[in-house]
């Protein structure tokens, strides 16, 4: 398993991408995907919603079990992928491309936030 080495990972499991004129995108890694199952069930913030870093701001609910999305920085939603919610298994296809859940204007971005490296070394323990 793979962590692409642009991204930056919360201990939650969600990754965030580099901002683009202040706009990040998140979505869950591969490791969460494949630790959930099958995906079945995505709920996601509503644009114009505010997410606070750390805290609660949907749900994914799989085969398995239900598990809280966490938002990995503070902002504004932007944008969510209406893909992921009408084909809730995009999030264990291509959690890093097509399955990815919400654009987001940080406006706050905590500090530990890992690399790939250290997420990589995180999930291995």
């Amino acid at each position: 398993m793979s962590n692409p080495q642009q991204l930056r990972y919360s201990k939650e499991h969600e990754w965030l991408s580099g901002a683009e004129n202040g706009v990040s995108t998140v979505g869950i890694t591969e490791h969460a995907a494949n630790a959930l199952g099958d995906v079945v069930f995505v709920q996601l913030p509503e644009v114009g919603a505010t997410v606070t870093a750390g805290e609660t701001c949907g749900e994914l609910e799989s085969t398995k079990s239900v598990s809280e999305l966490y938002a990995p920085v503070t902002g504004e939603i932007v944008e969510v992928n209406q893909d992921v919610v009408d084909d809730p298994a995009l999030v264990n296809s291509a959690p890093f491309e097509g399955g990815w859940l919400f654009k987001v204007r940080v406006t706050d971005e905590p500090e530990e936030l890992l690399s790939a490296d250290e997420y990589t070394a995180y999930t291995a323990g």
